[in-house]
């Protein structure tokens, strides 16, 4: 099989990343008819087409898009080389790779990380946040080592995956203070015709279980606000925008870096932490330190 020549593959990588040729070339200092060549003698060698024209744009094809994860990884590998030998290490550092739902609370996240920080050797834990179906596919094709999540697999879902409860919370409401001045009374009275901050449908089954919990209360709201993003939820309640729900298990952590007070506790609704593997049975070190510290139950309110 023949080599693939790799300046092919940055030129590939800054065409696709700049969205033309002409952009590409100018940040190469090469001449568009050397990457136009360059790309035809790629796709020559890969077999198949890696762009297709979008009005003066290029996009790319699904084969495309299959090579541009490969030359990501390719060329994060060579920044990581540059930096190990600038640093003089004598062995390669390990990555956990960990996958985040974009609802779960930063700050839950962090508490489940910290054991495996403490973990010896050189280690590089490596997050990315998604919603769900995604990190899970990435998962099941082994380019995550776990999702943490704050639902179960959904059901229906065609994976082999396996969940791992950590945790699990109450809820507690919270507003800025100018805000539960305009809207005072007892909780969970203090709601009734105010504005309210919510995750999506798509991004946590929480919200069908605060409305429903709100509709056999008989208390009428706006929702004011609706997002994929937890921080973003919570840095527009900060602003006062709206009351918005969170584990209590971090409420002072919440009252603390958003500036805003706990106005209540909702004991019927209860917010569960899972961590999502490609095994039943946990083999990854980082993985096996974070079970374990969640059965001592730092993360139940």
């Amino acid at each position: 099989m023949k080599r693939l020549n790799y300046k092919h593959l940055l030129y590939f990588h800054t065409v696709a990343a700049e969205g033309s040729v002409l952009a590409a070339a100018k940040r190469l200092n090469v001449t568009p008819q050397t990457i136009s060549g360059q790309m035809r003698l790629l796709e020559d060698d890969l077999g198949n087409a890696l762009f297709a024209k979008a009005g003066r744009g290029l996009e790319l094809t699904d084969a495309g898009r299959v090579a541009l994860d490969y030359t990501r990884e390719m060329f994060r590998l060579g920044d990581e080389l540059q930096e190990v030998m600038h640093q003089g290490a004598t062995e390669r550092p390990l990555e956990f790779r960990v996958g985040i739902v974009d609802a779960l609370p930063k700050s839950i996240a962090h508490r489940l990380l910290v054991p495996a920080l403490g973990l010896s050797g050189r280690m590089r834990i490596v997050c990315h946040e998604e919603q769900m179906p995604t990190l899970l596919g990435e998962l099941a094709v082994h380019r995550l080592d776990l999702v943490l999540a704050d639902s179960p697999i959904p059901s229906g879902m065609n994976i082999r995956c396996f969940n791992h409860l950590l945790g699990r919370s109450t809820l507690a409401c919270f507003a800025a203070p100018a805000l539960y001045r305009q809207y005072p009374g007892e909780f969970p009275e203090c709601l009734r015709d105010a504005p309210l901050l919510l995750p999506t449908d798509t991004a946590s089954g929480l919200r069908t279980e605060l409305l429903s919990w709100l509709d056999r209360l008989s208390i009428p709201m706006q929702i004011a606000g609706e997002f994929d993003d937890s921080a973003l939820l919570e840095a527009f309640g900060h602003e006062g925008h709206g009351f918005f729900f969170a584990p209590a298990v971090i409420r002072d952590e919440i009252c603390r870096k958003y500036q805003v007070q706990c106005v209540g506790e909702v004991n019927d609704l209860v917010q569960e932490f899972y961590a999502i593997s490609a095994e039943r049975r946990i083999s990854h070190n980082a993985v096996r330190l974070i079970t374990d510290r969640a059965k001592d139950g730092f993360l139940t309110s």
